[in-house]
């Protein structure tokens, strides 16, 4: 098992190594993120509504 110091120390090194994204490569990608779960959470709202109607529609109680 290595040395918790030198583990630590290979730690440091390794972040220092890690390309951080710039706040505007961040917001970007947060907007990107927010749009992409608003098209799917609609996506699937439809989706939902549809099969919810044909099944209504098959076992007919709805219209």
């Amino acid at each position: 098992m290595k040395n918790p110091a030198k583990f630590m120390r290979e730690v440091r090194q390794e972040a220092g190594r890690v390309s951080w994204p710039t706040r505007r490569e961040t917001m970007i990608s947060t907007i990107m993120v927010v749009v992409m779960v608003i098209i799917a959470a609609l996506f699937f709202l439809v989706v939902d509504n549809v099969i919810s109607w044909a099944i209504k529609l098959i076992i007919g109680i709805g219209g």
